[in-house]
């Protein structure tokens, strides 16, 4: 059967489309999104309601001449299908095939490459004052969603559209969701545009109303005599007040009503914002019954939506139900979190200590201050973010955690690779930029076992302190019901050797053990130790291992640079110790995305390559002393 999306190759055939077909190109999109998606996993949700809104866009607008910034750009998939990528889209976020975010080197009409929310509007600024200033031609149109308002980039840039250029279309994508429901004064703010009666129809009538009142002269004061009705007939719209003009609320998927609306605010000189309400997840039931789960996943079964539960607990699972264990008997402890509840787990926590846990929403920053806040008043904040979002807050933990010495908790979900998401998702910096605070702990764990009594240290700890942990579950190990207090600076030496000393982080003793008998089986005693502790090292283990083994082995999932082995490889140089050191770790460069295992083939974070390089750093007669002659 011969449908409409297999003649849509460019954006023109959008625009070429007869109006009656778009809702009919809107379903077969849907179908494809679901269908695709149920196999290759992803977000699914903020595409489902979109559908409609990248029609109009696309309809309306000329891409690459017309620039498109969506915010974090999780939604963009419908405009990576409208704009020439359909054949490969079932390849998206697989190794190789479309990345899950736009990206500037996949398509000329990706403008703008993201990841993380609240970057769209200053982007999208920045892009109309260049085009003012160098006379280019075309419309400049950002698409963020009611939650990256709650982001303070977000509102730093609004203060500054008015002064900056008088032609930028925004339109804020309302769906009352970021991952979680929206939270806050301004999702308050935003229902009540909604639902007032007063205001819905107050735009198309003002003029009529207000000639009616004074006669056509009153109409040259509109702008004035507007906002003076909107004051007594709604509530006070902060975005004309901050001189953006809005328009709305239109129904996202009205395909009509929103292509009329953007051809009358392409006429506009002067910035506006169009308020767009859209449902997360339309057009399929599973994903409007439950947005959070549906806003990014793996693959799941179409008839049901189900996706393949594990056993055991995740990290985050952990992280929520164990903490909220220790604030059964501690009520110091409270838990906060930036717009993922589910993500880091803390939902379980939320369910049990209700009064004691704060989503404060797409905000780090405000997240950290508002930890140091709590700290300040004898409590012990945990505060969960994923690592690649904690760079956010990076000002924040030196200003105001470290150098005010302040007991508060970071827990860093998703450090090391973070797969499918790529580049922007992956946290492969966090050591780096943690390692030189003076005075903050950090540490990782092998397991869930050591995952929980690191928490548990963190929780007797008095201090600024951090744990970084990988996406997902690890080994299986089932933490024990009372944990135990580790000694922090501490690391565990797994087995004893003479000749190899390989120090792994967390999760690369999986790595470690299976080289470490690889090596022995060839005749090489190979120490193994995990390392647990970034900051403060282990200084004395290491010092013990350089002296008495040929070559020392660190292993980290995370960039080299400046990373755990640097740490290393200085204490050496400072110590006066001199042993060739082998580092296993990512390249000084951003890593694509694919699975764990294949990109660790790739750069070479694998057993097979820790091997080689060991060997390559023995001398040739202490190799011939432990490998038979042929």
């Amino acid at each position: 059967m011969t449908t409409l999306l297999n003649h849509i190759s460019s954006p023109q055939d959008v625009r070429d489309l007869p109006a009656e077909q778009l809702p009919a190109l809107a379903q077969e999109i849907r179908e494809e999104l679901i269908d695709v998606l149920s196999r290759t996993g992803g977000h699914l949700g903020p595409n489902l309601g979109v559908v409609e809104l990248t029609i109009a866009l696309h309809r309306v607008f000329e891409t690459p001449r017309d620039r498109f910034v969506f915010d974090v750009s999780h939604q963009g998939y419908v405009h990576k299908i409208l704009t020439g990528r359909r054949e490969r889209f079932p390849t998206i976020r697989q190794y190789g095939g479309l990345n899950g975010f736009l990206l500037r080197t996949e398509s000329e009409h990706d403008c703008y490459g993201a990841g993380h929310a609240g970057t769209a509007l200053s982007a999208a600024l920045g892009m109309a004052a260049g085009r003012d200033l160098t006379g280019a031609e075309g419309h400049v149109v950002c698409v963020a969603g009611d939650a990256a308002f709650t982001c303070g980039v977000t509102l730093e840039a609004l203060n500054n559209v008015a002064a900056t250029t008088r032609r930028l279309i925004i339109v804020l994508n309302d769906n009352e969701w970021s991952i979680a429901k929206n939270v806050g004064a301004i999702a308050d703010y935003f229902n009540r545009l909604v639902t007032h009666p007063a205001y819905a129809n107050l735009h198309a009538n003002a003029a009529k109303l207000l000639e009616w009142i004074g006669g056509k002269t009153a109409r040259k004061l509109a702008h004035k005599a507007e906002a003076g009705l909107k004051s007594l007939l709604a509530p006070s719209v902060i975005f004309d007040d901050l001189g953006v003009r809005y328009y709305g609320p239109v129904d996202g998927h009205d395909i009509a009503a929103l292509v009329q609306t953007f051809e009358f605010l392409k006429t506009q000189n002067e910035p506006v914002i169009v308020h767009v309400l859209t449902k997360k997840g339309k057009g399929y039931a599973p994903a409007l019954a439950k947005p959070d789960k549906f806003h990014g996943l793996g693959k799941f079964h179409l008839d049901t939506g189900e996706t393949l539960q594990s056993p055991t607990p995740t990290y985050s699972e952990l992280l929520g139900q164990r903490l909220a264990d220790f604030a059964d008997s501690n009520n110091k402890i409270v838990a906060i979190t930036a717009a993922m509840p589910t993500g880091t787990g803390l939902v379980h926590f939320a369910k049990r200590h209700p009064g004691r846990f704060h989503d404060v929403g797409i905000a780090e920053e405000h997240a950290t201050l508002f930890a140091c806040g709590l700290a300040t008043q004898g409590l012990k904040p945990f505060l969960a973010i994923y690592s690649t979002f904690m760079q956010r807050a990076y000002d924040m933990i030196v200003h105001d955690i470290a150098l005010q010495n302040l007991n508060v908790a970071l827990c860093m979900d998703r450090a090391g690779l973070s797969g499918d998401d790529g580049p922007t998702h992956h946290g492969l910096f966090d050591i780096g930029y943690l390692r030189p605070v003076p005075g903050l702990i950090h540490m990782q764990p092998r397991d869930e076992a050591e995952f929980v009594d690191m928490l548990w240290t963190m929780a007797n700890h008095d201090g600024p302190c951090a744990i970084r942990y990988p996406r997902g579950v690890g080994t299986g190990a089932v933490p024990a019901k009372k944990p135990r207090l580790l000694e922090i600076g501490k690391a565990e030496v797994l087995r004893h050797g003479t000749r190899v000393a390989i120090f792994a982080l967390g999760n690369m003793c999986e790595l470690a053990l299976p080289a470490a008998d690889r090596l022995e089986a060839e005749g090489l005693s190979t120490a193994v130790v995990n390392a647990r502790w970034i900051k403060p090292l282990d200084t004395a283990t290491i010092e013990f291992f350089a002296r008495a083994c040929d070559v020392v082995c660190t292993m980290e999932d995370h960039v080299l640079h400046n990373g755990f082995g640097a740490a290393v490889i200085e204490h050496l140089a400072e110590a006066g110790i001199s042993v060739p050191v082998v580092r296993i770790g990512w390249p000084d460069q951003f890593i694509e995305h694919g699975t764990v295992d294949i990109l660790r083939e790739k750069h070479g974070l694998t057993v097979e390559e820790t091997i080689r390089r060991i060997q390559s750093k023995l001398s040739p007669q202490r190799l011939e002393s432990v490998i038979p002659a042929a």
